[in-house]
């Protein structure tokens, strides 16, 4: 028990603050963390008169304490990153009995923002390449904070204090302020430079190297040792410097990390240096390469070259697009190899992948694509795109009026003068009556044309490319002017009924109109088209060559929208009428059409009804409300069907689905499941829709992780570690990984309890005991997101057989029974005197039945 002192101080620093009382009962406290001791918490007081003490057991860690009137106080100050919840256990006590209890006491330990985010090192290397893009990242910095990480006493926050040098005040490097990336700015992708360095060959030695090339390119004039010559220190300096970019960066910064996210001035913080080298980038992207088609040389022909930073490195070559062919090829050295000749119709651009690996296949630098561009030369001829080019013109057409436009194509480069065409008229027959337009090839009447002084004209029309010529055949017909309407047979085609159930594409009817014009030419063509009573769009006109037209359903009819129409259709020719004649009545009809009413389903207003809801959800929720209408406007009723769980239930009036009372949803039954709403007419049950909801469930923490067994042994003489697996219902983020630790928060002299994966731990036994012993271990398992409780381990350490069992030695423990032997013989015991004077008291009763029977025959004798 504490000292009195410390109980009188608790009662008076209680009386100060006007802490809470109540009754012993099942309690919830928060307590910050550092909070000053000693410290009292909360008052329990128990109802029996009698109680004078209290006994606290469970995850005190010698911290937490009770006095003998059930102040529940602190001794030594909570720490947040050591121990989040205490979970504790009170009773009361009359002498050395509990009369009251026990009740569970958990205490929240508060995390206040008492640590200083610190960064895993002191000082970083980064390494970047010349050129490399901004944004991305080459280094990284990383720093930790003990307190709580789902609070903002940990949300840390990276920022670059200062770079050295800094000339210009032009910031070359950046960090990510959340991961703490560093990476160029767009002035460092442009301006960083690297300072000259020993380049190696392939598989040099770099101090063999530099002797050789000393004696190769210096004569000195005295024998001087290489380590007291100038230039070669000065080399060899450098060469250092890149193995050891410590000891001379090119950049230094300074950067700082600080939590509350770096927007309190109450925030702590820490710092590091990051020491940067600017090494030279020598795999930079060759292209794009240009090469002229069908060029003559010497194959494989050298067209670029790439060099890696690593001089070890292998180049490998591969194609980006799924080709047939693939000229090309990469040598040792890195040079870009063409291997036949190549034309730019066949394919314009080709995308070669450099690849720069080392001996394993691993990537050295990054891909490369290299883009070689296949210039045009001018190997093709330009072609007619029909063979006989036919037009049409109506007689006494203006003059200039155009006849067309000319179709040739030339494969060559759009966009070189290669495929730069001109045309010219080599011949006319019967007369010279056409002009052409020299760069777009129209074609156009130089006078107005008649049939009478001829019907058809023939040209031949000469195409030139800078180096190629074509001739096109051009049939020019002069047709009929269109001096006559097309006229219906009828004007007014009645009326008509369609139920609006009626399918799509179904024929009305079928309208006739002639036209007097040449038969074949466009003066006598006829088009029908709906000009009137169709602004929806529901019925549309099909034309054919013969002057009839088909009036078709094209979308859906709707009694409720339109009850009725009145259609105007009108016939018309695709060529212009002459001058002075237009369109009239005869060139119109109308017909009606009437829609019937058809008792149509209900209709829902959605057709996917997908719903995610907690697992957690309460009785008599809303899950959704089902919205759907009559087109006529009867009343509707629902209906629900496949609730095989049977956790729902649906207003039949409203289309409301509610969770059922008593209804527990659970994600570890089944995440999600599936069910059908029926709406139907209340008059006409049979006449219905329905559609299928899809409902997800959300997962919640309430499962804890649990031990799949609660008891092992281990044998003395061969100790082997026990492994503990949890199992935990939950998903992700409340499942695994799970955190195992000893129940009393500090090291057992016993035991020690280590991580082995996310689900298990071993525990291990650290002393043995001199005897057979049993030992009852809490064990705690928290999941996740740090919710568990604490289990009983049962371990029993013992002598083992060969085959690792436990056994009892003869005569250690002779005459003493474990507990359930003993209950066992007292059961039977009572049970066989139990028998025995059932047997005797059914003896004695028939014994006595047999008597009295005897006696009535002596009476009637």
């Amino acid at each position: 028990p504490p000292p009195p002192w410390v109980h009188v101080l608790v009662v008076a620093l209680a009386a100060g603050k006007g802490l809470e009382k109540g009754p012993l009962e099942n309690k919830v406290l928060d307590v910050p963390e550092g909070t000053p001791v000693p410290y009292a918490l909360y008052q329990f007081q128990a109802s029996h008169l009698e109680v004078d003490g209290f006994r606290l057991t469970g995850e005190t860690e010698g911290k937490i304490s009770i006095s003998e009137d059930g102040w529940l106080y602190l001794e030594q100050t909570l720490d947040w990153a050591h121990t989040q919840t205490h979970t504790l256990e009170l009773e009361a006590l009359v002498g050395s009995e509990p009369v009251e209890g026990p009740v569970s006491i958990t205490i929240n330990v508060l995390d206040v923002n008492n640590h200083a985010p610190s960064f895993n090192q002191t000082d970083y290397i980064g390494i970047v390449k010349e050129r490399t893009p901004a944004g991305v990242p080459f280094a990284r910095v990383f720093a930790t904070d003990l307190d709580d990480p789902e609070s903002p006493n940990a949300h840390l926050s990276y920022t670059l204090v200062s770079q050295i040098p800094n000339r210009d005040n032009t910031l070359f490097f950046q960090i990510n302020s959340n991961t703490g990336e560093i990476s160029t700015t767009a002035e460092g992708e442009r301006l960083l430079k690297a300072r000259e360095a020993v380049i190696h060959s392939r598989g040099g030695d770099f101090s063999d190297s530099l002797k050789k090339r000393f004696d190769d390119f210096c004569t000195p004039t005295e024998d001087i040792p290489y380590e007291l010559n100038p230039f070669y220190s000065c080399v060899q300096r450098a060469e250092s410097r890149r193995l050891n970019p410590l000891e001379d960066p090119d950049f230094t910064l300074l950067v700082r990390v600080e939590d509350m996210g770096g927007e309190s001035v109450n925030a702590l913080n820490g710092n590091a240096r990051v020491k940067i080298m600017v090494q030279e980038n020598l795999w930079v992207n060759p292209g794009p390469i240009n090469l002229r088609e069908q060029l003559k040389g010497i194959y494989p022909m050298p067209i670029g070259k790439v060099q890696s930073n690593d001089p070890s490195a292998f180049y490998r070559l591969v194609q980006k697009e799924r080709e047939l062919t693939f000229p090309f090829n990469v040598t040792e050295e890195g040079d870009i190899l063409l291997t036949e000749e190549l034309d730019r119709e066949d394919k314009a651009m080709y995308i070669l992948v450099v690849f720069a690996e080392d001996s394993y296949g691993n990537e050295v630098d990054p891909p490369l694509e290299v883009q070689v561009v296949v210039d045009d030369v001018n190997d093709n001829a330009p072609i007619c795109e029909e063979e006989l080019s036919v037009f049409e013109v109506q007689e006494l057409e203006p003059t200039g009026s155009p006849i067309g436009d000319l179709m040739v194509h030339d494969a060559d480069d759009i966009n070189t003068p290669n495929a730069l065409l001109s045309y010219s008229l080599v011949s006319q027959s019967p007369s010279s009556v056409f002009t052409i337009d020299g760069i777009s090839g129209r074609i156009q009447a130089k006078q107005m044309l008649q049939r009478r002084d001829a019907t058809e004209y023939h040209l031949t029309v000469r195409v030139n490319d800078p180096v190629f010529s074509t001739e096109c055949k051009v049939l020019i017909k002069v047709i009929d002017i269109n001096n006559e309407l097309p006229i219906f047979e009828m004007n007014d085609y009645g009326s008509h009924n369609l139920s609006e159930d009626t399918a799509l594409g179904h024929t009305l009817l079928t309208v006739k109109a002639t036209d007097a014009d040449d038969p074949g030419t466009g003066s006598s063509h006829i088009e029908f088209h709906i000009t009137a009573g169709n602004e929806d769009g529901v019925f549309a006109m099909e034309t054919d060559n013969n002057g009839e037209g088909r009036l078709v359903v094209a979308k859906p009819l709707n009694y409720e929208t339109a009850s009725s129409y009145k259609l105007q259709i009108d016939a018309r020719n695709p060529e212009p009428l002459v001058n002075g004649l237009e369109y009239g009545a005869e060139s119109s009809a109308v017909v009606s059409v009437a829609i019937s009413d058809v008792d149509e389903a209900p209709v829902f207003a959605m057709d996917i009804l997908d719903v995610t809801v907690p697992e957690d959800t309460k009785e008599g929720a809303t899950l959704l409300k089902i919205d759907a209408k009559d087109p006529e406007g009867k009343e509707i009723l629902f209906k629900m069907e496949g609730d095989t769980k049977g956790w729902l239930e649906i207003d039949p009036a409203t289309g409301e689905i509610k969770i059922k009372k008593k209804a527990v949803l659970d994600r570890e039954t089944v995440e999600a499941f599936h069910f059908t709403v029926v709406a139907f007419e209340k008059a006409n049950p049979e006449l219905s829709s329905e559609r299928e909801v899809s409902v997800r469930l959300l997962d919640v923490n309430d499962n804890v992780p649990k031990l799949t067994e609660n008891q092992a042994s281990i044998c003395v003489k061969k100790p082997q570690p026990i492994i503990l697996t949890a199992l935990d219902a939950d998903a992700n983020p409340f499942g695994a990984p799970f955190t195992f630790s000893l129940a009393q928060g500090k090291k057992s002299p016993n035991w020690d309890l280590s991580a082995v994966d996310g689900t298990s731990a071993k525990l291990t036994l650290k002393k043995s005991p001199s005897e057979d012993k049993t030992f009852l271990i809490p064990i705690n398992i928290k999941d996740n997101a740090g919710m568990g409780i604490t289990q009983k381990f049962e371990v029993r350490v013992c002598n083992c057989t060969e085959l690792g069992y436990c056994f009892t030695e003869p005569g250690v423990h002779a005459g003493v029974l474990g507990m359930p032997t003993t209950i066992g013989i007292l059961s039977g015991t009572v049970g066989f005197i139990a028998l025995v004077l059932i047997i005797a008291f059914h003896r004695i009763k028939k014994d006595n039945q047999k008597k009295a029977l005897l006696g009535e025959t002596d009476a009637i004798l």
